[in-house]
């Protein structure tokens, strides 16, 4: 195809399309991401973030003109833009810039501009799960109790799969378990304390750690993980699982999978999709069946 025609063409199928940037994401270097579409898209339309108001005021701004809204970063930056397109016929598309690329990883979007091009010329979606934490969005996994405090500890970190582990292992060794009390009889049993739980919309954290191998982001239910504190000597096991989709119930992790759930916990340090978040108790728990397309 001739360059000229190559770019109208490129103009044409993309006149619908919006990208926004976390100028915060793969280490503050987003600029060789925006000079390569630049070079591959005519005259893109494009906002580089500034803060969470910004971006939805942006979404609102162009939802009429647009069909699809790319977001470029990590999970945190993927809920924050879908937030803005839930039950809607608008579609989430996504570049993974982030620590971990949990949803990006679940939804098959790779770091390859093409390949996304090529997705967003073909325009073809489908709808899936998201559900809410006391009306808050989540579409991947959210959590409290160790992992919350992770997350918390870990945005004061320069980031990284690195200092992820760090903070991970100095936390554990610390960590005093949640105490969590469930308001449905059916789940009473359940009641005690445990290092974390997890709430997962998709199979994993991001970096390939498969909190719940079994999760589906299409079945109307997400599955709620209990992890017991385990002694050391069990922690290279809970490791190999995560990492190798083995995960399973066991005398120190139980698996609910619900749609919908109520219970009280004894701390307010929440991670929604890796972003931490202050949330008070009594907590409720919500899936949203089908209610966000995804480029596909």
């Amino acid at each position: 195809m001739l360059p000229v025609l190559e770019a109208f063409f490129n103009f044409v199928v993309m006149d619908k399309v919006a990208f926004i940037i976390n100028p915060f994401s793969a280490k503050k270097n987003y600029q060789p991401f925006l000079n390569e579409l630049k070079t591959k898209v005519n005259n893109p339309l494009y906002y580089v973030s500034e803060s969470i108001p910004g971006t939805e005021e942006f979404i609102q701004a162009h939802f009429e003109e647009v069909d699809i809204f790319v977001a470029i970063g990590g999970d945190g930056t993927i809920s924050t833009v879908a937030k803005s397109l839930i039950n809607t016929e608008k579609i989430l598309a996504i570049f993974p810039a982030g620590s971990g690329n949990g949803f990006s990883n679940e939804t098959q979007f790779s770091k390859n501009l093409d390949e996304l091009l090529e997705k967003i010329k073909a325009k073809n979606s489908r709808k899936i799960d998201t559900f809410t934490v006391n009306d808050r969005l989540s579409i991947n996994v959210s959590g409290t109790g160790f992992d919350g405090k992770v997350v918390k500890e870990f945005e004061k970190t320069s980031r990284g799969f690195k200092n992820y582990i760090k903070v991970s292992l100095k936390t554990f060794f610390n960590y005093k378990p949640i105490k969590v009390k469930f308001f449905d009889e059916k789940y009473q049993q359940y009641n005690g304390r445990y290092l974390m739980m997890n709430i997962a919309n998709t199979r994993q954290f991001g970096n390939n750690a498969y909190i719940a191998p079994k999760a589906s982001k299409s079945d109307g239910l997400v599955d709620m993980v209990l992890v017991k504190k385990f002694p050391l000597t069990y922690s290279a096991l809970f490791a190999f699982r995560m990492f190798t989709k083995r995960l399973k119930d066991d005398e120190y992790v139980t698996y609910l999978p619900v749609s919908e759930i109520s219970f009280k916990v004894n701390t307010k340090n929440w991670h929604l999709d890796g972003e931490f978040n202050k949330i008070k108790s009594p907590i409720h728990v919500k899936v949203q069946p089908s209610s966000l397309s995804i480029l596909i």
